[in-house]
């Protein structure tokens, strides 16, 4: 059995096979996933899983150099964004390096999860509880 913290297996494969800058989008109940891009469903009911537990074991395994953000985050759902951000920065001290933020309109942000290689669906009912992350390297 895995010994560390993410035990799911597709996303273990995701993330065992990204390369600098692919992206990885953890997404709320919500968020519509295209077709072509390989939905990762972990979603049980409201609020199982919720977006910042997926969100912390994701950011365990994976060295992320930028993430964004839908700019609607900031006030619809201020207490996940300051929650994940807080988490991005522990993610920055403990490995000694510096996450570009980035924020766009969630129009756009849907455009940008075209380019990902999973959406993981969580369960979280928070409007706006998206985000996208882009692989960065361990050398």
């Amino acid at each position: 059995m895995k010994k560390s913290a993410l035990l799911n297996s597709e996303i273990s494969y995701v993330i065992a096979s990204m390369g600098h800058t692919d992206t990885l989008v953890i997404g709320d109940a919500g968020l519509p996933v295209p077709e072509h891009v390989q939905k990762i469903d972990l979603a049980v009911t409201k609020g199982v899983p919720d977006f910042l537990a997926v969100l912390k074991t994701v950011l365990s395994e994976l060295r992320v150099e930028k993430v964004m953000f839908a700019e609607e985050i900031k006030t619809a759902s201020p207490q996940i964004h300051e929650e994940a951000i807080g988490l991005i920065r522990k993610m920055e001290a403990e490995e000694g390096i510096t996450v570009k933020i980035e924020y766009v309109p969630h129009e756009s942000f849907k455009v940008k999860t075209e380019e990902s290689r999973a959406v993981i669906r969580t369960g979280e009912f928070s409007p706006y509880a998206n985000i996208i992350l882009s692989s960065g390297v361990v050398f």
